[in-house]
């Protein structure tokens, strides 16, 4: 065919391809729209999960009566004038084609009014087809409706899913938009069923109120609050304590300067943050904030702007990633943290068996523990946990496997291997960091065969491998030569540890994975090192433990992820055997 111009409906339908999946997509354009004009309560209302009715209403700004043709109109917005103000986006739409492109593959009415209009106006548009705007009754704000998605469009309308998958899908859309603005309302309602109604939240106490609600209390309650600001980055939120880790990627929230983004650099920094408390194949929890200066940051990357380039990817990867491994790091075994695991199975009658409970050896004087394995009989004076000993103090290892204490509120549990596994690697790691940059030459460089961009990109960060004790020398177009390791490395696959650094370096300006290797086999020889489960301990053996995990970062986890100790306190005790009924 020769080269002709397309017309105007089949250019927003085209358009509508890139930007309108499914009736999600039209609530978040429509919800975003809302945002920007201000809107301080945004009602949601769908029916047959998006795909027969789509209305969303709002308390925003308004438009005039002669906006509303405009408003239809493709490239047409009043949040940017001028290439300036794309340098510097602080607005969640700006390219003006979210409404024409809804418009062209759907039954469109949009009412609108400013708050010193008389009265509102309303304008109709099928399949793209706009009618005049005509005086309409309406509060302040904007009210867009949104009928019979794709039905014209049959080829578009077969991809559609049931109406209760699309909700499901309308329903995480919504919920990721609530999250991103604690200071709006929200209502969703579907089918004339109210799902939630969402006052606004202005205080961390009515946040965590919201989060709960809308990603689980279990989240909420088994979670760090971090909030760090360096360099002009911000990043706040909530991380989910690796105990609570998921077999699906389910509760990750990221923002971006109030934008839900799904991108692979911060996800993957914030991974990086949870190597040493998180075993293979889980997935943490978290609900991130970053902040930065919006000409730091391009969002015009992603058709649907669900991802986004930063001009400093590297420093923004490296802020998240210690953020997060920091706030893990500062957690410690101790009276005031929340243990990993609750204590929720000790439920029923408790059952004496000989033999359940073993004293050790003599305790230390004044411990107030006599007898020994044999015995049932031990004095009542036991000392609680202290600001000096906040897990408290050893009475008994349960099964070979586990320590039982005595602390100021309660007692604790303790696996003596986790916990033992956690404290030699913390150590291991220590001494490795020490000495880093220790290297061992190789008696016969190990030849890696790659491709020009990765023996390219060798080059290029020849100086930061060799920080990390990796030496590379390109010695052809697309070969290189590994001439020295770092020491732990020695004797170890070093090729495809440096095929993954390269293939980091390449997308995100970055490698931890030499760092990690390194980890991966401290963790190793930790776990062969740590005291094994049947091995007797003496009461002064396990209280050394218990001081050693108060002292040692990460103590709540292994070095696999698994939990170090739980609690039980005096007050769930009570409650177990009905003292005080």
């Amino acid at each position: 065919m020769p080269i002709q111009i397309l017309a105007d409906p089949l250019i927003d339908q085209i358009a509508a391809g890139e930007v309108i999946e499914r009736p999600a997509s039209v609530a978040k354009e429509l919800i975003e729209n809302a945002l920007d004009a201000g809107a301080q309560h945004i009602n949601v209302e769908v029916e047959r999960g998006g795909i027969g009715l789509l209305r969303v209403r709002d308390d925003g700004a308004g438009m005039e009566s002669g906006e509303l043709p405009l408003a239809l109109a493709r490239h047409a917005t009043s949040k940017i004038a001028a290439l300036e103000d794309l340098e510097k986006l602080a607005t969640l739409g700006f390219r003006g084609e979210a409404l024409p492109s809804i418009a062209s593959v759907s039954r469109f009415r949009m009412a609108s009014r400013t708050a010193i209009a008389g009265h509102g106006a309303e304008i109709e548009s099928a399949d793209g087809q706009a009618g005049r705007p005509r005086p309409a009754a309406h509060p302040p704000g904007t009210t867009v409706e949104i009928r019979d998605l794709f039905n014209k469009i049959p080829a578009r309308r077969k991809f559609l899913r049931t109406e209760a998958t699309e909700f499901q899908h309308v329903l995480r859309t919504v919920t990721r938009l609530a999250l991103s603005r604690y200071d709006v309302a929200f209502t969703l309602s579907h089918n004339r069923r109210e799902q939630f109604a969402l006052p606004d939240a202005t205080n961390r106490l009515e946040k965590e109120a919201r989060i709960a609600r809308l990603v689980g209390n279990d989240f909420i309650e088994n979670s760090l609050h971090v909030e760090h600001e360096h360099m002009g980055l911000r990043l706040e939120g909530w991380i989910g304590m690796p105990s609570q880790a998921r077999a699906q990627a389910d509760r990750q929230y990221l923002f971006v300067n109030g934008r839900m983004v799904r991108d692979r650099l911060l996800v993957n920094a914030a991974r990086l943050g949870y190597q040493d408390v998180m075993y293979g194949g889980r997935h943490p929890a978290w609900l991130l904030y970053l902040s930065l200066d919006p000409r730091q940051l391009d969002v015009n990357a992603h058709p649907q702007k669900l991802e986004v380039r930063f001009r400093d990817s590297r420093g923004v990867h490296d802020f998240v990633y210690r953020t997060l491994e920091r706030a893990l790091a500062s957690t410690r075994a101790s009276a005031t943290d929340t243990p990993p695991t609750p204590a929720s199975g000790l439920v029923g009658a408790a059952e004496y068996r000989p033999g359940l409970l073993r004293l050790g050896e003599p305790p230390p004087a004044g411990f107030g523990v006599s007898g020994n394995a044999g015995d049932t009989q031990a004095s009542h004076e036991l000392p609680a946990g202290s600001a000096d000993a906040p897990l408290g103090y050893a009475v008994a290892q349960l099964h070979g496997t586990y320590i039982l204490t005595q602390t100021a509120d309660g007692i604790a549990l303790v696996d003596m291997h986790a916990a033992h596994e956690r404290i030699i690697y913390e150590r291991l790691k220590a001494a490795a960091d020490s000495g880093r940059g220790a290297r061992q030459p190789l008696l016969v460089p190990a030849v890696v065969e790659s491709t020009a961009a990765d023996s390219e990109l060798a080059l290029q960060h020849r100086e930061e491998l060799a920080a990390a004790g990796l030496v590379v020398d390109r010695i052809g177009p697309a070969t290189l030569a590994i001439r020295e390791v770092p020491f732990v490395l020695a004797g170890q696959d070093v090729a495809a540890v440096l095929r993954d650094a390269l293939a980091d370096l390449g997308q995100h300006g970055a490698t931890h994975r030499i760092a990690e290797r390194q980890n991966e086999l401290l963790a190793n020889i930790a776990c062969r090192s740590a005291v094994r489960a049947h091995r007797l301990l003496s009461i002064d053996e396990m209280n050394s433990l218990l001081r050693d995990m108060e002292r040692t970062e990460r103590s709540g986890q292994c070095s696999h992820g698994r939990p170090t100790w739980t609690r039980v306190t005096l007050a769930e005790l009570d409650r177990l055997f009905l003292r005080g009924r």
